[in-house]
C-alpha cells in the first residue's frame, strides 16, 4: 500500500502541470470563498491564514490572469493532496504495515518483502506491469480532471479542481475553513515530503531522520 502512495504522489505530483494558460498582466480577485470573479481581491482568497499571512514576494498575483491564478491554485492543490497522501505512505512503510498476500504471484513478490524496503527501494522492486499500472492511473485522474467543464482556469470557476462540489453542502464560512486546513496541511505536509526525500537522498541532512 505505502509503495503505491508513494508512488503515485510523485507522478501526480508532475502531472499536476500538463496546462498552463498563458500568463497576462491582469490582477485577480476572488468574490466568495469558492469562486474567482472581479469584485474583491486576491488577498481574498482561501490559504491566507496566520502566522505567514499573505505571502506574494514575486508579486505573481500582481502579474498574471484570473485563469493563470486559478491555474497556480489548482496546482498547489494537487501537490498538497498528493503529499498529503505520500506523507501518510512513507509512515506506513516506516511502521512495516502492508497489504497481505502477494503483489505479484508470477514474480514471487509479497508486500511483505516491499515493506521492509526505503520508499525508493520498494519502488524498485514493484515489477513493471505494476509501475506502469500506476502511472496509468495517476494519468486517468489527471485527464478528468482537466475535462471537467468549465475548467478551473476560466474566471468564475471553481479554483479548486474537485470531483465533487462541496460548496452544495455547506455554506461559504465553512467551506472556507475547511478549504483553510486543507491548504495549510497540503502545505505542511510537502515540506515534510521534501524532509524527507532530503533525509534519503542525502544522509544525515536532516537530523531529526535516521
Amino acid at each position: 500500500m505505502n509503495t503505491f502512495v508513494v508512488a503515485l504522489a510523485l507522478f501526480a505530483a508532475s502531472a499536476s502541470a500538463f496546462v498552463r494558460p498563458a500568463a497576462l498582466p491582469v490582477s485577480v480577485s476572488r468574490g466568495s470563498a469558492n469562486t474567482l470573479s472581479m469584485v474583491n481581491t486576491v488577498r481574498d482568497m482561501p490559504g491566507i491564514t496566520a502566522p505567514i499571512g499573505y505571502f506574494d514576494p514575486v508579486g505573481y498575483s500582481e502579474k498574471v490572469s484570473p485563469e493563470a491564478m486559478c491555474w497556480f491554485r489548482a496546482a498547489e492543490l494537487k501537490h498538497s493532496r498528493v503529499a498529503m497522501l505520500a506523507f501518510v505512505g512513507w509512515c506506513v512503510n516506516g511502521l512495516g504495515w502492508h497489504f497481505p498476500g502477494m503483489l505479484s504471484v508470477k514474480e514471487g513478490i509479497s508486500f511483505e518483502s516491499l515493506s521492509t524496503l526505503a520508499p525508493r527501494d520498494a519502488w524498485e522492486g514493484v515489477p513493471e506491469s505494476g509501475r506502469l499500472q500506476i502511472f496509468g492511473f495517476a494519468f486517468i485522474l489527471e485527464t478528468v480532471t482537466e475535462l471537467i467543464k468549465p475548467h478551473y482556469t476560466k474566471a468564475g470557476a471553481e479554483p479548486y479542481p474537485p470531483m465533487i462540489n462541496p460548496s452544495k453542502f455547506m455554506d461559504d464560512a465553512k467551506l472556507l475553513e475547511l478549504q483553510n486546513k486543507e491548504l495549510n496541511n497540503g502545505r505542511l505536509a510537502m515540506i515534510g515530503m521534501m524532509g524527507f526525500s532530503a533525509a534519503t537522498i542525502w544522509p544525515g541532512s536532516v537530523p531529526a531522520l535516521p
